[in-house]
């Protein structure tokens, strides 16, 4: 699968080329494209940069509502403004495909601009079934979903039973995060 990301200096270059194409043309949509890999989105403030897994900084802490879950709390580097697609992040309590976070939300929800102390949010239940059965795991993967070369382990406070995970989507508002299984 193809990085939805471009690399950094790529980003760049086509932010100049399409600064300079707007300058010249005077429109005030475009969009850069490198290879089918969306490298900036327009957003409502103009161009800006989408988050990639190293310009964030994540945390994880255990959520007792919804049956218990992590609450993965992810915030731009210091001096890196970039915005964070309300998708599902990419997240796995281990390397084998049964222990991949599916999503529990339907839709995509609204980007994020993260900068500063600005957080974004998703909730991640290491189960969904109602079953005494999975895979024991200490650390959960993840990574901005189109970014997987670059995922984080992080340690879960404890062991945790896996089986069947689900994610939500990315949240400014940590509330919207409960993962909820049906």
């Amino acid at each position: 699968m193809l990085s939805r990301l471009a690399t950094r200096t790529a980003r760049l270059v086509l932010t100049a080329i399409a600064a300079a194409t707007l300058t010249a043309a005077g429109t005030a949509t475009a969009l850069a494209d490198n290879g089918g890999s969306t490298a900036d989105a327009v957003q409502k403030d103009g161009w800006g940069q989408a988050c990639g897994t190293n310009d964030l900084t994540f945390k994880v802490r255990e959520e007792t509502q919804a049956g218990g879950y992590y609450l993965v709390t992810a915030k731009a580097k210091p001096g890196i403004t970039c915005y964070l697609e309300g998708t599902i992040p990419s997240a796995a309590f281990g390397s084998a495909p049964d222990t991949q976070a599916s999503p529990a939300e339907q839709a995509v929800t609204d980007t994020i601009k993260l900068s500063g102390s600005t957080a974004a949010y998703a909730g991640i239940s290491p189960k969904s079934t109602n079953t005494d059965y999975g895979k024991e795991f200490r650390r959960l993967i993840i990574a901005v979903a189109g970014d997987e070369t670059n995922a984080v382990s992080l340690k879960l406070p404890s062991t945790v039973l896996v089986d069947e995970p689900i994610t939500t989507n990315w949240h400014a508002k940590r509330a919207d995060a409960v993962p909820f299984a049906n």
